[in-house]
């Protein structure tokens, strides 16, 4: 069930929620497949008994409807995908976190300041012990021998690192490192402005993908180079890793944000 905590300017809401909330907002029609979360926003409060929008949630409806930034995190762990991340509109920040596995998301105010420690703790980004001479260690292989690597250790089989190495035919580090995987992120930043890449939409777009792989620290993964689009990566693509920092990835996150020339280049000069 949706939920509102004005005391502290929060919400849980679904996705089906949130679509709701836009198509009230264009004063839509909601359809038929949104009728119960509809019906469950009104039994929450979010909606009054005439199905208006309640005042408390004007800073979120009005982020999520003309966005200038959007964060998204992707974690991929043993209980599953969970998808997370941020939205920057004009006057307000938001962030968004769920559990693995529930269907509501947590919405929270932000302020410009937290955002990258925001991020930063939606990965879980913390400081590691390991020896920083290793921190330019990289492993060559491809995303088709990954796979298999992931899918011999996932069969729930114990096997040593060198024996999952022989059956694959992967580098024994990338097996020595993947036994000690804690979880798989991607963090994508996408705005309407200048960036080092556009996507199918014509937006700007940042990202980087990171392995947590905990005793073996963290791991950057430099190819296939974000941001991958669909199609883009098969078994036969290239796979490099390099052995980095928690200091190192705090920067790359700081880096992803554009900065305010990158987004007033992307809007319309005034006549």
């Amino acid at each position: 069930m949706p939920s509102i905590d004005t005391a502290r300017r929060r919400l849980r809401l679904s996705d089906s929620h949130v679509s709701v909330l836009g198509l009230l907002v264009e004063e839509g029609q909601v359809p038929g497949e949104l009728a119960q979360a509809h019906s469950e926003l009104k039994e929450a409060g979010i909606l009054d008994a005439e199905g208006k929008i309640s005042a408390d949630l004007y800073p979120l409806v009005a982020t999520l409807m003309e966005p200038r930034v959007i964060a998204r995190v992707e974690m991929t762990g043993p209980q599953g995908v969970s998808s997370n991340g941020a939205v920057v509109g004009d006057d307000f920040i938001f962030t968004h976190e769920c559990w693995p596995g529930d269907q509501e998301s947590e919405y929270t105010p932000a302020e410009p300041e937290t955002l990258v420690w925001a991020l930063a703790r939606m990965v879980d980004l913390h400081r590691d012990f390991t020896d920083a001479t290793d921190s330019a260690e990289e492993i060559a292989s491809t995303m088709g021998t990954l796979d298999q690597v992931i899918e011999r250790m996932e069969a729930g089989e114990f096997e040593e690192p060198e024996a999952v190495a022989a059956v694959t035919g992967a580098p024994v580090r990338l097996a020595e490192v993947l036994a000690q995987l804690n979880c798989m992120w991607r963090m994508t930043v996408v705005w309407q402005g200048d960036g080092p890449t556009r996507n199918a939409g014509g937006a700007a777009v940042s990202a980087l993908a990171v392995w947590d792989c905990g005793l073996e620290g963290y791991w950057l993964r430099e190819l296939p180079a974000e941001p991958v689009v669909d199609g883009q990566v098969d078994a036969s693509s290239e796979l490099k890793v390099r052995r980095t920092s928690a200091k190192e990835l705090w920067q790359l996150i700081t880096d992803l944000l554009p900065d305010g020339a990158q987004l007033t280049a992307g809007q319309p000069r005034p006549s």
